[in-house]
């Protein structure tokens, strides 16, 4: 009887695992919040095939376990998380897959030594399955208030115990059935229900929580250990173990139980972004930046770009940034709420809040304004201090990342093995806060695989940080004598702009111009000097929007020697107004330029190939021309309204108001 026990355990794993499948997929893409999550579950004809074959699969496990013990069929339904992450999985990695390896060794090793060890029992009393009743409602009790990261992998597990609890508690109603005590085993078996309905009611919340095979996981490890020390202290069906034997299954579950915790943090790989019909109807939006206009880098940019763009579209914006004396655009469409700020002694513009009195500000402006959503920059002071105030008051945050610690590092002179403590240490602080956020973005796949290998757990979507492309587009020709190549940056250490200036004496005909200004101006205008280019090299400092744009206009060539580039929105800029592109082959750069049609990468600190790409370019007009082209239909899929829409979408997402899909945005 216990190879047809085994047998019909399988066979109910197999329609478990389909069921998974079906339910997730149901649960994951419910559109509304609340009830309405449940009646739009309930009329999902894949929620009901999934229903039934779950019901199907508990009918077979169920007469499994009249068959035989329990400790040997109840772990068999290790199978289903092989089918769950093995069959037609988007998130299957070869880490997943080893996570899977390490739960079915574990928990597989686990059933043959309980198989051969399991003793003999009387038939339990109706008194001794109260205390499962019990244990069952404080875990799901103690799972209800989970929130973050943690909640798919505490509600399955939550989800695991009763379900554990209540096939044991099961098996207690079949022997009542088959020695002849129906009535003592009906009300067991309706006990057994009401647990095994809450813990499918949990499974359901994780489902809509996170992977499919995270929830399956934790459920293939905790349901069979739960029903067997259910079993072994409540109804007395102990395993007769040696010391040894009793070792080796603790080991044997520890590696079960290590494979689930890679599964709960394997970060799925990046998806694209759906671009789909977007609702009008308004939301009311806090974007916290620690660093915004005047400031002059990408962030800034970006946030200032995000807020006008969303104002545009009828959303009410409001903007958390630290202090400053500047007196903002009354015309911007957007309301500015400010930090008390202070200088930094190592940059000359940058401001900074502690986080203190960050965190006590945003928890007002979230009190004042409740939003809808709240969207943070960055994990600095500001942002940190939003994070935290919005969990607190549980509004759904969106963490956008454009952080690598060379961009601050570079300001300060320290030795290099303070200069790499300091950097993982950054990296870990960074990680412990943005894993608040419910949905964290970045502008490339390189960036989200930056933030992998530093230990985010993710998922991470890719979204373009968008420029308006029909703002740098020229209307006539540049001038053809002489022939300039533009820089647009902070003139800082990881800008590596020396590398064009040392390029430059291999061209003599080339002008350079550099825009910008940074801790290294006075370092470049005197390297200029010594190299005798100082008379071809225009260093204009910062200048206004329409200058700016006159420069891309007037330019033939753009150069980009940075080697921290998270997305670079000059370099898209540049290729928007048609100008060929000359960029470190680093970061996220090789994303924007390809290599013999919109530019050419060199090795950072390859100067000689640097200037020898120069003078191919400074020499032929009509490859300029065509790699400029190229380059502008290169860039057209970042445009600004693309970006909107899909931070439209993820907000939407995020408040319940679309179904919360993986997303990424448009890859560079």
């Amino acid at each position: 009887m216990t190879l047809v026990a085994i047998a019909l355990a399988v066979l109910a794993a197999c329609f478990f695992a389909a069921a998974v499948r079906f339910q997730h997929r149901s649960v994951e893409t419910a559109d509304g919040t609340g009830l309405r999550v449940v009646s739009a579950v309930l009329r999902n004809p894949i929620w009901l095939g999934g229903t039934s074959l779950a019901v199907l699969g508990s009918a077979l496990h169920l007469i499994a376990l009249s068959l035989a013990p329990l400790a040997v069929v109840q772990p068999t339904g290790v199978l289903s998380l092989v089918l769950t992450v093995g069959f037609r999985n988007p998130d299957r990695s070869s880490r997943a897959v080893a996570a899977t390896v390490a739960v079915c060794a574990g928990v597989g090793g686990f059933v043959l030594l309980s198989a051969t060890s399991v003793g003999v029992a009387a038939i339990p009393s109706l008194a001794s399955a109260q205390p499962a009743l019990l244990a069952g409602a404080c875990a799901a009790a103690g799972a209800w208030f989970v929130r973050g990261r943690a909640k798919c992998l505490t509600q399955a597990a939550a989800a695991a115990v009763l379900f554990g609890l209540g096939s044991a508690t099961m098996r207690v109603a079949a022997l009542h059935f088959v020695h002849g005590t129906p009535g003592t085993g009906a009300v067991v078996a309706a006990e057994a229900g009401l647990l095994l309905l809450a813990g499918g009611w949990l499974m359901h919340r994780a489902y809509a929580s996170g992977p499919a095979a995270v929830a399956v996981a934790a459920t293939t490890v905790v349901d069979p250990f739960t029903a067997i020390l259910a079993s072994a202290l409540l109804f007395g069906e102990r395993p007769v173990v040696s010391p040894v034997a009793a070792t080796v299954q603790i080991g044997l579950a520890a590696v079960a139980i290590a494979g689930v915790v890679v599964l709960a943090y394997a970060k799925p790989s990046p998806r694209t972004v759906q671009e789909r019909p977007m609702p009008h109807s308004r939301l009311r939006i806090v974007i916290g930046a620690d660093t915004f206009p005047p400031d002059v880098n990408g962030a800034a940019h970006f946030a200032e770009r995000l807020a006008r763009g969303l104002s545009a579209r009828g959303h009410e914006v409001h903007i958390l940034t630290p202090q400053r004396a500047e007196v903002p655009d009354p015309d911007a469409g957007y309301a500015l709420h400010y930090v008390p700020s202070h200088r930094t002694p190592f940059h000359p513009t940058f401001r900074f809040s502690t986080p203190r009195r960050a965190r006590r500000t945003a928890a007002e402006l979230l009190d004042e304004l409740r939003p809808d959503v709240v969207h943070v920059q960055s994990h600095f002071s500001v942002g940190r201090g939003l994070l935290a105030a919005a969990e607190e008051r549980r509004v759904p945050a969106v963490a956008t990342n454009h952080f690598m610690p060379e961009n601050l590092l570079g300001f300060v002179s320290l030795p290099e093995p303070v200069t790499s403590a300091l950097t993982r240490w950054a990296w870990r602080d960074f990680v412990r806060v943005f894993r608040r956020a419910g949905v964290v973005t970045t502008p490339t796949p390189r960036a989200a695989q930056l933030l992998e290998e530093k230990g985010f757990p993710g998922p991470v979507a890719v979204v373009s940080c968008g420029i308006d492309l029909g703002h740098y587009v020229p209307a006539e020709p540049a001038p053809a004598d002489p022939v300039r190549v533009l820089f647009v940056g902070r003139l800082d250490a990881e800008k590596n702009v020396d590398d064009l200036l040392r390029a430059l004496p291999k061209v003599p005909t080339l002008h350079a111009t550099l825009i910008g200004d940074g801790s290294c101006r006075t370092e470049l205008e005197h390297l200029a000097a010594r190299l005798d280019v100082a008379d071809r090299v225009t260093f204009r400092g910062f200048v206004p929007d329409a200058e700016l744009v006159r420069a891309y206009r007037t330019s033939h060539l753009f150069c980009m020697p940075g080697t921290a580039e998270l997305q670079s929105l000059a370099t898209m800029e540049a290729m928007a107004a048609g100008l060929p592109v000359l960029a470190a082959d680093a970061m996220a750069l090789p994303h924007l330029v390809t290599p013999g049609r919109t530019g050419w990468l060199y090795p950072p600190g390859e100067t000689e190939v640097l200037g020898e790409r120069l003078l191919e370019l400074t020499a032929d007009p009509a490859l300029r021309a065509r790699m400029g082209r190229a380059g502008q239909e290169a860039v057209a899929r970042h445009g600004i309204a693309r970006t909107l829409d899909a931070y439209e979408d993820l907000y939407r997402a995020a408040t319940g108001a679309l179904p919360h899909t993986p997303v990424t945005g448009q890859a560079a």
